[in-house]
């Protein structure tokens, strides 16, 4: 695992997206397209403004994504494949994607999008770290020894008091108490992995994942076990993190 520290989060988001535009193109001029994997939340904001703006084959790009609320409609403001729509989908057409419904049955979904997933290996995944260390919807303790493509889980208290905070729900009443999330395994299947976490809400996270040995109680440092993950922090998010350690990583 590689961290890299910036002093803002557009900073950090434009230096992450100008490697995973770099991944791609390699890929494409490799394989003649790419399999891409997308994370949402407010983390990730800065990153998708500059990774639209990068210059990729789009049509050549298929994408997945990780998780999305059982039971919630494809319009409710909440909605990730709303969130990626808007901020991805609609601007750079993407030759292919496959959306996770959150309406219907969780079950049909997760075989429709297994079956297209398993096809080939993602070459890119961006993932995102919660609050709670938890990656996708992995609450801990996460199981970390899963194989399938996603399953149904059920959110922990302190994931959905970061849906609040972020401002997703009215209150915990409206929150989604369940979603279809990839699993930890599928994650680590990435060929490369990037993740933005920026956000003073987020240094306990990098903190415990940099510092603690594996765990399925922190699930993000189960990718320190990958082959290929690039780590990018805002001076806040990494500021519980001694610099010994950060320079352990770099």
């Amino acid at each position: 695992m590689k961290v890299k520290v910036f002093e803002t989060a557009a900073e950090g988001g434009a230096a992450a997206a100008k490697q995973a535009a770099e991944k791609l193109n390699a890929v494409i001029l490799e394989k003649g397209s790419a399999r891409l994997l997308l994370s949402t939340g407010a983390s990730q904001f800065k990153f998708f403004e500059a990774f639209v703006k990068e210059n990729v084959d789009w049509s050549k790009v298929e994408m997945f994504h990780l998780d999305e609320y059982v039971g919630i409609s494809a319009e409710h403001p909440a909605s990730f494949q709303k969130y990626l729509c808007e901020r991805f989908i609609n601007i750079v057409h993407p030759g292919k994607f496959h959306l996770l419904s959150g309406e219907g049955d969780p079950e049909k979904t997760i075989a429709e999008v297994s079956e297209k997933l398993m096809e080939r290996k993602i070459d890119l995944g961006l993932i995102g770290i919660g609050e709670n260390g938890h990656i996708a919807f992995n609450d801990p303790p996460a199981d970390f020894a899963d194989t399938r493509c996603y399953k149904v889980v059920d959110l922990s208290d302190t994931c959905i008091q970061q849906q609040l905070h972020e401002g997703w729900f009215e209150n915990e009443d409206a929150a989604y108490k369940q979603a279809i999330s990839m699993t930890c395994q599928k994650i680590m299947d990435c060929e490369t992995i990037i993740s933005v976490v920026p956000y003073a809400v987020k240094a306990q996270a990098i903190h415990d994942t940099l510092t603690m040995e594996e765990t399925n109680l922190v699930p993000a440092t189960l990718m320190k076990r990958h082959a290929d993950v690039t780590v990018y922090c805002d001076k806040d998010s990494a500021s519980l993190t001694d610099a010994a350690t950060l320079k352990a990583f770099a």
